[in-house]
């Protein structure tokens, strides 16, 4: 069975009890990452898991608080005898970056270094990211301020979860949820890019959900309850807040 971690939860500016959303997710052949924040592993080994386990990261678009962790993450991975291949999966904007960013750190003189492939996916709808052992996932653009995936997860078919990533409310988050059980939307507020509370409640409606969960919260000023009651009031399922380390059979 499928178990969806999340490694973190904070919007940009995190706090000591959230870091920066991203979530893990682990079936019978390794460990997916979606996003790569913080120090990421530590973050792993407190959720009980190796950084070996780790055969894929997903990033869906490249703002500090989803990719900054990465460059570290590649190095620990490195110095600790990581011999096994990695793949990395994102926009071409965003990759393009990462390997920039991985220039300035001289990665390609790192010795013994393991290798990394980079799958660049199209700007497209409803584009397969990966597939393995019954388990597709899937992605979509989303309306944030640079190109960013949205992202739908299913097993034999039967869809698992949605995440909105970072956006505003929009068509495509309404496809990549409908008939999951679950959707994973942020809430950072109203505004350019992201959505607030009640907003990712009108996408879990739309979409026909059974449970809400939210994250990329905004955690300096975080009421839970408020976030639950503004959800709430356009959302009748279950509202959850999401917060680190917890995880979800699914």
């Amino acid at each position: 069975m499928p178990v969806l971690t999340f490694l973190g939860t904070s919007a940009a500016i995190p706090d000591l009890d959230h870091e920066n959303t991203a979530l893990t997710l682990r079936d019978g052949e390794g460990v997916i990452m979606i996003d790569c924040s913080g120090s990421p592993l530590p973050r792993l080994q407190r959720a009980g898991i190796d950084q070996a386990e780790v055969s894929d990261i997903i990033l869906t678009h490249f703002h500090p608080d989803h990719v900054g962790g990465l460059p570290l993450l590649l190095m620990n991975m490195w110095l600790m005898g990581r011999s096994q291949p990695l793949r990395i999966y994102g926009l071409h904007h965003c990759l393009e970056r990462v390997e920039d960013m991985m220039g300035f750190f001289h990665w390609e003189n790192w010795p013994g270094f393991f290798p990394v492939a980079f799958h660049r996916l199209p700007e497209q709808e409803g584009v397969i990211v990966l597939e393995r052992a019954g388990l597709q996932i899937l992605a979509s653009p989303v309306k944030h301020v640079i190109p960013t995936l949205g992202l739908r997860c299913l097993r034999q078919g039967k869809p698992l979860f949605a995440y909105s990533c970072d956006t505003e409310p929009c068509a495509a988050v309404v496809k990549l949820a409908e008939g999951s059980p679950i959707l994973i939307h942020e809430a950072t507020g109203e505004g350019v890019g992201h959505s607030s509370a009640a907003q990712a409640g009108e996408i879990a409606r739309e979409s026909g959900v059974k449970t809400l969960f939210l994250v990329h919260y905004q955690v300096g000023e975080l009421n839970e309850e408020q976030l639950v009651k503004e959800a709430g009031e356009t959302f009748k399922g279950e509202v959850v807040i999401a917060r680190d380390w917890m995880t979800v059979e699914l």
